[in-house]
């Protein structure tokens, strides 16, 4: 099966009433470790790379990759994803590679850092949606700020500085078209999310709900929603390491965004954790051992598990079989046929 749409993963996820978690690679393992997972679960997938991921793997290996997971994992719909593309041209780059989804990130400018104006986001990203859906390639926007910082980008701060705003949720969607729309809720990126388990002051559930009422029909999507397992920050500072304590995003609280139309899930540091834990624990309970092979073949088992277990989560298990891939050539005249307005 070729690489397929993901607007046509989010597409089925809305009407089984789901969602499917998107997984950040860098290399050949975390490849492989989301392919396995997704082959045990029997779920869509979702692989996606940051413009830093694209510079480390240096582009044509991350894309061969992906072509092999394709061929080796025949039975499962995949979509390859740029993960906040900073400008047009960053987007078009993931497009004639061969990507077959680019979020345009143009809530913030093309520094990947400082928040823009809302006319910016909508032209900047109403230009990526002609360039992409000419293509058949789906697009992610984003309508205000996440916090925290990683892979170079992101606002920092809490999280809550640049909370989206319903009203302009609507508008910018009706203005640039979009397949789907990243929200700010609260949610940042990295490890260190929140100093206690969120509530209400720091999740803002109540606007993505207000969100989904004024859009039931667009594909939400959170960011920044790793949920930081204790047990996976136990494992890396029992063998050395030295994180801070934290907590992520509860799953039942996103599991609450999918009932309110999150569609695509964004899911990196969880990996993270899993993978540094089990290179840890070998690299103490085994000094001896110098192969590369000895840990990362539990590390790529680690990130595996946490992977189907968001799977299972979030609903996607038992999906992958549902539904035939459309080519990108008929989602072309599936965008041609659909008024987008001027």
């Amino acid at each position: 099966m070729p690489l397929v749409s993901m607007r046509q993963l989010l597409d089925e996820a809305a009407k089984g009433g789901y969602g499917v978690g998107a997984f950040n690679v860098n290399n050949m393992e975390q490849i492989q470790s989301i392919m396995e997972a997704a082959r045990e679960t029997q779920s869509p997938v979702i692989v996606q790379a940051s413009r830093g991921a694209r510079a480390y793997s240096q582009d044509r290996f991350l894309y061969h990759l992906m072509i092999a997971a394709t061929e080796l994992y025949p039975e499962i719909p995949t979509v390859l994803h740029l993960d906040h593309g900073n400008s047009v041209e960053t987007c078009k780059s993931a497009i004639d590679m061969g990507f077959t989804s680019v979020m345009m990130d143009g809530s913030l400018l093309a520094d990947g850092k400082t928040p823009s104006s809302f006319e910016y986001n909508v032209d900047v990203t109403r230009q990526v949606v002609e360039l992409a859906h000419a293509k058949g390639v789906t697009v992610e926007g984003e309508i205000g700020c996440l916090g925290g910082i990683e892979d170079g980008h992101g606002s920092g701060g809490s999280g809550l500085e640049h909370v989206t705003d319903p009203v302009q949720a609507e508008e910018f969607v009706k203005q640039t078209g979009v397949d789907a729309l990243a929200i700010a809720i609260g949610t940042s990126h990295g490890a260190y999310k929140f100093s206690k388990k969120p509530s209400g002051d720091t999740l803002k559930m109540d606007i993505l709900i207000e969100i989904h009422k004024r859009l039931p029909n667009v594909h939400l999507v959170m960011h920044g929603s790793s949920s930081v397992p204790q047990e996976l920050q136990d494992v890396i500072n029992k063998y050395g390491g030295k994180l801070n304590p934290t907590f992520g995003v509860p799953v039942e609280e996103i599991q609450l965004g999918i009932k309110n139309g999150v569609r695509k899930i964004n899911v990196d540091t969880d990996n993270r954790l899993a993978i540094t834990g089990a290179i840890r624990k070998v690299f103490i309970e085994s000094p001896e051992k110098f192969d590369p092979r000895d840990y990362m073949k539990p590390a790529r088992e680690a990130m595996k598990k946490v992977v189907a277990t968001r799977m299972t989560q979030f609903g996607q298990a038992g999906h992958a079989k549902d539904y035939a891939p459309i080519p990108l050539s008929e989602m072309v005249k599936r965008y041609a046929s659909e008024a987008v307005p001027a």
